[in-house]
């Protein structure tokens, strides 16, 4: 459903209210089907409107509703415009066509020459960054967690786990959490008695109760949700020792990835993942790896992106993998020398 013909719909509502079915569809040139599709549209957004019914009845908006005028500045605008752009590019967004809706919406009580302005800034500003392709929230979710968290009030959820069996929880809800496009809400879940991280996406009813409870005091629920992404059941555990300082390692390598601790490399045998002899004096101290993974070349890919010497203490696999990617590296290299 365009967006433009539906704002187009609600301009005629305002000029001419009380256009019939019929008139509203010849005006807009689609059928009466399409009409009603955009009154429940518009409903959809929160407008009232009034059907009224019989031979002479038609649309009209409820008494005294107009879309209220926005005063915005051009930079003002250009801030709103860019965050909607960004956001629907990051997933950060609830709810199917929100950003889309809002844009719109801006864009329609806007003064013409700053209208045009802004959508030229929509047409040609070009994202570098990947857009998000995950499913998204609804709106009412994000609100209702949120403002439960905020108020501190026990919540109920339907949430399907990633293996697809559903459960009823019973959760303390302490933050919310946007990361690489997915939103996240940690609390105390009493159906497992810990602190658990749930996807916001996988719920699919979310019920504020009146029974409050205590937030633990410093609780970090950015760091938490890193933590507990990290240690995702995957199929793989992963301990590599890098040949680098925990700073740069910790700059380097996401917690989302791995976790990270400072380890003496020199107390280490001096075995390296193709089974030469590395030099523990000279690498001095270095960091322990240890995270887990679906699938190992990708954690090959990692580490050798990486370009400091490492050990694999395990799986076996992994050393496997990175032998592979060494050989794939050195044949294509050949290929490209001989051309």
């Amino acid at each position: 459903m365009s967006t433009n013909r539906v704002l187009a719909f609600l301009e005629l509502l305002q000029a001419r209210p009380g256009l019939t079915g019929p008139e509203l569809a010849e005006r807009l040139e689609v059928d009466v089907r399409t009409v009603r599709r955009y009154v429940r549209r518009l409903e959809d957004l929160g407008i009232p409107l009034e059907a009224e019914r019989g031979r002479y009845g038609g649309y009209r908006l409820m008494p005294g509703y107009r879309l209220p005028p926005l005063m915005l500045t051009g930079d003002e605008a250009a801030a709103v415009v860019l965050g909607l752009l960004a956001g629907r590019r990051a997933g950060l967004t609830v709810g199917e066509g929100a950003a889309e809706s809002a844009l719109a919406k801006i864009q329609r009580v806007l003064p013409d020459a700053l209208r045009d302005r802004v959508a030229a800034v929509e047409a040609m500003v070009g994202l570098t960054t990947r857009s998000a392709a995950t499913s998204r929230p609804s709106g009412a979710t994000l609100l209702t967690l949120a403002d439960a968290a905020r108020r501190r009030l026990r919540v109920r959820l339907a949430y399907r786990s990633f293996r697809g069996q559903d459960s009823e929880r019973t959760v303390d809800p302490y933050g919310l959490v946007f990361h690489s496009g997915r939103w996240y809400l940690t609390g105390h879940d009493h159906r497992r008695g810990e602190v658990r991280t749930f996807r916001l996406d996988r719920i699919g009813r979310a019920e504020t109760t009146e029974e409050e409870f205590a937030a633990p005091g410093e609780f970090d629920a950015v760091a938490h949700v890193m933590e507990s992404l990290a240690s995702v059941p995957y199929r793989y555990e992963v301990e590599v020792v890098l040949a680098m300082t925990m700073e740069e390692a910790r700059r380097r390598i996401p917690p989302t990835v791995a976790a990270l601790a400072p380890v003496d490399v020199r107390a280490m045998d001096g075995s390296a993942v193709d089974g030469s002899a590395v030099d523990g004096s000279a690498m001095g101290g270095g960091v322990r790896m240890t995270g887990r993974a679906e699938r190992l070349d990708g954690m090959a890919q990692v580490l050798a992106g990486l370009g400091v010497p490492f050990t694999v203490v395990g799986p076996p696999e992994l050393r496997e993998e990175v032998r592979a990617l060494a050989r794939r590296l050195e044949g294509w290299a050949g290929q490209a020398s001989r051309r």
